[in-house]
C-alpha cells in the first residue's frame, strides 16, 4: 500500500476529485471481501501504477514477484491505442484471454469505477458505460457465479442511464 499510495501520490479522482488512491485501496478490499489471496489483493492495490505512474513491469516483479506483475499486466491498458473505444476493446480481449484471478481483478476494478459514478452530477459518458456493460458482459460469460459480477450488474442497474434497461446491460 506504501508503494501505491507514494507513486499515486497527489492524484485525484476526475469524478470526485477525491485521492485517487482511493480507487485502488477499493479495489483490493473488494478482493479481499471475497476471499481473494495475498498476491490478488495487493494486484488490487497496484492494478493502476503501470498505466498511470512511472512504475514498470519489471519494478512490480522486482518488488512484489511475478504473479503479482502478471495480475497487473492482465488489466493494464496498452497505451498506445489511442482511440478509447479500440483500447478498451483490447483491454477486455487482453482480459478474457486470462486466468480466474485476473477476471476477478477486473471485475473488482469495474465495480469500484462503476460505484464512483454515483457521485457525478452529470450522466456518465456513454463510452463509458458501454465498455462497463461489455466488461459486465465478458464477467457473466466466464465468472456468472461471482459475486462481484452480479455486484456489477447491480450497480449498473442504478446508474441513472442504465435505469430501465435490458439486453446488454446485465441488469434483469
Amino acid at each position: 500500500m506504501a508503494y501505491a499510495d507514494a507513486l499515486h501520490d497527489g492524484q485525484r479522482r476526475r469524478v470526485d476529485d477525491a485521492p485517487f488512491i482511493l480507487h485502488p485501496l477499493e479495489v483490493a478490499s473488494l478482493l479481499h471481501e471475497v476471499g481473494g489471496c495475498d498476491e490478488l489483493v495487493a494486484a488490487g492495490v497496484l492494478h493502476d501504477t503501470i498505466e498511470k505512474t512511472t512504475a514498470s513491469a519489471s519494478d512490480l516483479r522486482k518488488r512484489f514477484g511475478r504473479r503479482v506483475a502478471e495480475l497487473v499486466l492482465a488489466v493494464t491498458e496498452d497505451k498506445r491505442i489511442k482511440d478509447y473505444a479500440k483500447r478498451k476493446a483490447a483491454l477486455r480481449e487482453q482480459v478474457a484471454r486470462a486466468d480466474d484471478e485476473a477476471l476477478m481483478l477486473f471485475a473488482a476494478d469495474k465495480l469500484a469505477k462503476a460505484r464512483e459514478l454515483r457521485g457525478r452530477a452529470a450522466p456518465p459518458p456513454r463510452r463509458r458505460l458501454t465498455h462497463y456493460r461489455q466488461s459486465l458482459k465478458l464477467l457473466e460469460a466466464r465468472m456468472p457465479d461471482f459475486a462481484l459480477t452480479s455486484q456489477l450488474a447491480a450497480e449498473l442497474g442504478r446508474t441513472p442511464e442504465m435505469v430501465g434497461k435490458t439486453g446488454d446491460t446485465g441488469t434483469r
